[in-house]
């Protein structure tokens, strides 16, 4: 079965198989906000909302 692209932008697998998604509310109005709001705003945040059914479907296998 092929790799849903979207789905593996959006989320991101560690090498010990946890699961990180970009926060949401990052893309735009972003000027008006402090230099701190907009450190907090990158990186990614771990999701825990993903079953096994669905990771497995959508993001690669790891090796």
């Amino acid at each position: 079965m092929k790799t849903n692209k979207s789905f593996t932008k959006r989320f991101k697998v560690t090498g010990k198989k946890k699961v990180l998604k970009r926060p949401s509310g990052q893309n735009h109005f972003n000027s008006k906000n402090t230099g701190r709001e907009g450190l907090k705003k990158k990186g990614h945040v771990k999701d825990n909302l993903l079953s096994n059914k669905v990771k497995s479907l959508f993001l690669p296998k790891s090796r």
